[in-house]
């Protein structure tokens, strides 16, 4: 199956719309046969992820969590501080939520290249 490769400048785009279009495409939900048990999906490139928009309420308000493992182990993270770390994170936990939660979400993801840059430089 030759997959089609599809690149997307996020510079000024909002997080979420971006978010929704890629894991529209990532799906295939945009192709004329598209099945949902069939991961017929196209591979993404997405650049320029450190130019995302995000609300300035979301990014002060937006908390991701995470656990160590150990016992009173949670870690969380504001969304501004995990866009100065790296944003590339904060656009693949969105597009994460977005895919189905079946087999296939880790093959849809496995086909989403991030840069944080512009990938032409």
């Amino acid at each position: 199956m030759q997959r089609e490769i599809v690149t997307i400048d996020a510079d000024n785009k909002r997080l979420g719309n971006l978010a929704t279009e890629i894991a529209t495409i990532l799906m295939g939900k945009n192709t004329a046969n598209f099945e949902y048990h069939v991961d017929g999906g196209a591979k993404v490139i997405v650049y320029n992820t450190n130019k995302l928009s995000i609300h300035p309420n979301k990014l002060s308000s937006k908390v991701y969590y995470r656990h160590t493992g150990y016992p009173g182990g949670i870690k969380s993270i504001t969304a501004d501080k995990q866009m100065a770390k790296d944003s590339t994170e904060v656009l693949r936990k969105a597009i994460y939520g977005m895919l189905p939660k079946n087999r296939l979400r880790a093959k849809m993801l496995a086909r989403l290249v991030l840069h944080k840059n512009d990938i032409t430089k």
